[in-house]
């Protein structure tokens, strides 16, 4: 079966290259009819926090990433300390007594000999004397455990990347348990994948690097490693590796910016992966149907905030009206305009093809809920033709059809040009040059609104 993780650190919000991430592991596992893990990496005791983690898991359940098993690292420290201390006794590993600056010590002097900073067990094991152990156990603290890197290649076909070789004296020993207790990133990964039984590692290619040294371990270890497949990164439009200079990165921001789920998945998948037909709008149960792996591409994937601003307009305009009043709530209220509008339903219907994410809506449909500041000048035979019109509406079944045909007589009767008058009249209205279509507001406004607000204009 079909076994792949998630593991974010809980150290920040989810950024769109790690939600990028999760819904290429979310797609194959459905596809696969396999599970989907996620494994909170929370071994760094002073970066994680627990509302971090809340809010990564909060973020996956709002892009509609649910998972089949939940683990977390701090939990299974007792795992990693066994197999750490596994490989001291059969010698894959060894315990260094030294302190973190006399390591670095070793670091600068390597590398001013010209040497590349690799360190041996035999530089390490200086330090491991009958003093310094009892040193270490007067100030309660544990040696820390280095690999011992065999000196030989390593490959593995990657099913992006093809074949990918790791020389001989790539890297020297490396720590996989820190002084502290706690493992280092590339030793739990193993630990946890192998226990796991993952059988894919779907992730950003800026993991190359550490694949050696997981390789490694897992020969060690005598388990079998997954299949890798490294993702190209996600650059911004300046071809930049995505930052906050670019704007918002987060799937927090956004939501807040009001970026439909469905549209930031579909717009994720499409970032590395293509469809097989070139599609670009499809719904999910679509991209679980034709999302493979041999799909992804290698060359960097550019996060283009306009097109994914274009692709949620579209998702807004198919989105029921009902569903798209609930969610708009908030936008509204935030803006001091009421939420429960009793023509909340009819508003949003007007305005939803004109907005690309949910943050602009105040800005669309502010004259539906307050008078505007700016007034219109109307000329003499405007005015005269806007009282006639103000009688016929007073009486007529108020909607679309009726109201345009209440405009006709009276424009006719006193010579007024239709461009001009309507500018006027929508200013007048909504304080503004563009909008929904002219008969639509006035039958949202109805007839007492639109009467009181043209009076003022005609005073």
């Amino acid at each position: 079966m079909v076994r792949v993780r998630f593991a974010p650190s809980p150290t920040g919000y989810l950024h769109v290259g790690g939600a990028r991430t999760a819904v290429f592991n979310w797609l194959f596992a459905r596809k696969e009819r396999g599970k989907f893990v996620l494994r909170i990496e929370d071994t760094d005791l002073e970066r994680s926090k627990r509302e971090y983690e809340d809010r990564l898991k909060e973020s996956l359940r709002w892009l509609g990433l649910d998972w089949d098993e939940f683990y977390r690292q701090s939990e299974r420290i007792d795992l990693y300390r066994e197999v750490a201390n596994s490989l001291v006794r059969s010698k894959k590993a060894y315990y260094v007594y030294a302190y973190p600056e006399e390591i670095e010590a070793i670091r600068e002097r390597l590398l001013s000999e010209g040497k590349p900073p690799h360190y041996r067990e035999e530089m390490l094991k200086e330090y491991d004397t009958p003093e310094r152990r009892k040193e270490y156990a007067e100030k309660g603290l544990s040696p820390a455990v280095f690999f011992k890197m065999p000196d030989k290649d390593y490959s593995f076909e990657d099913i992006v990347r093809g074949k990918v070789v790791f020389k001989r004296g790539t890297i020297g020993d490396f720590v996989i348990m820190r002084s502290n207790g706690m493992p280092t990133y590339n030793f739990a990964v193993v630990v946890d994948d192998a226990d796991m039984e993952i059988t894919h590692v779907i992730r950003g290619d800026d993991h190359l690097s550490n694949t050696l040294r997981q390789l490694a371990i897992y020969e060690a270890i005598g388990k079998k490693p997954p299949r890798f497949a490294h993702v190209s990164m996600i650059l911004g439009p300046d071809g930049k590796k995505l930052s906050k200079r670019h704007g918002a990165t987060s799937v927090e921001e956004m939501r807040d910016r009001g970026i439909l789920p469905e549209a930031l998945v579909n717009y994720l998948a499409l970032l590395g992966w293509s469809h097989p037909e070139g599609k670009e709008i499809m719904d999910i149960r679509e991209m679980v149907e034709k999302f493979s792996l041999d799909r992804l591409g290698k060359n960097p994937a550019i996060f283009d905030f306009e097109k994914l601003r274009w692709m949620n307009s579209v998702y807004i305009k198919r989105i029921p009206v009902g569903k798209l009043v609930e969610i708009s709530k908030p936008f509204l209220e935030k803006a001091g305009f009421d939420p429960n509008h009793p023509k909340l339903k009819e508003i949003l219907e007007a305005v939803k093809d004109r907005i690309r994410e949910l943050s602009e809506l105040p800005n669309v449909v502010d004259y539906f809920f307050k008078e505007p500041d700016t007034e219109a000048e109307f000329e003499e035979n405007e005015k005269n033709a806007l009282e006639e019109i103000l009688e016929n509406l007073r009486t007529v079944d108020w909607n679309r059809k009726s109201i345009v045909k209440a405009f006709s007589g009276p424009m006719k009767k006193y010579r007024v040009k239709g461009k001009d008058f309507f500018q006027k009249l929508r200013k007048a209205l909504s304080g503004k040059e563009e909008g929904v279509e002219l008969d639509v507001m006035i039958e949202i406004l109805g007839f007492e609104e639109m009467r009181r607000r043209l009076e003022k204009c005609l005073r």
